[in-house]
């Protein structure tokens, strides 16, 4: 039995994960999914000044309350940020970080580092006005149908307060923990490919291909399920 613990990214809650608890359960692992402040059913906690910090606590909030350890800990793409703290800051309580199509961070880096200018500048404009981003369109995620209804019924302003938040980290010690990278390249991202780059470039990654967009969560659930059950048998 294995300790899982997942982190959405931007815009999602803790509801995004509806399609891999299930199958993590029923393979007898425990599995606890974190809403971040400000999001999913906490989207009535929203803030200007919400911090990378706050989400940061809030996995690990969860870490201490179930008692974890050896943990998967899983973060999907602004999530990457977020395990990436969290392994800083109790390495000891976890056994492998898994970043499905997210942000892998160096020392000192934002969310927005890696975006292009116009990116972040259509964003900082956004923050300016309202406190927060404005969902994106599930097409850039690959997704359309009943998927792209399903998301967009769900999505919620992300807090503007973590977009230009720095993450300071010891990476060595982050780097010390087995980490592995699932790559979502159909369609890919563009503000992840920095991050693909950076995992097949570092030493130490393992990498992990599957041929969905940038939500396989909901769009290719079963294989991701697959991946994870597999990390949890080493």
């Amino acid at each position: 039995m294995a300790d899982f613990v997942l982190v959405h990214g931007a815009w999602h809650g803790a509801w995004c994960w509806q399609r891999i608890l299930p199958g993590l359960w029923r393979a007898g692992h425990r599995a606890f999914a974190v809403s971040l402040t400000g999001t999913g059913e906490r989207a009535h906690q929203l803030a200007p000044d919400i911090r990378l910090a706050d989400h940061i606590e809030d996995a690990a909030a969860v870490m201490e309350a179930e008692e974890l350890q050896e943990a998967i800990v899983v973060g999907h793409s602004y999530g990457g940020l977020i395990i990436t703290g969290l392994a800083d800051r109790m390495p000891q309580r976890i056994a492998r970080l898994v970043y499905v199509d997210a942000v892998v961070p160096l020392p000192g880096e934002s969310w927005s580092s890696g975006h292009p200018e116009s990116t972040r500048a259509q964003r900082r404009a956004a923050i300016a006005a309202t406190g927060a981003i404005p969902p994106s369109d599930p097409a850039l995620f690959g997704l359309s149908g009943d998927d792209a209804n399903w998301i967009s019924r769900r999505m919620r302003p992300q807090p503007g307060g973590v977009y230009d938040d720095p993450l300071h980290f010891d990476a060595t010690r982050v780097a010390a923990l087995p980490r592995s990278f699932i790559d979502c390249h159909a369609p890919a991202l563009a503000t992840i490919d920095p991050m693909r780059a950076r995992v097949r470039a570092e030493p130490g990654w393992q990498v992990l291909e599957v041929a969905t967009g940038h939500d396989p969560m909901i769009s290719a659930p079963d294989a991701l399920l697959h991946m994870l059950l597999a990390m949890a048998q080493h």
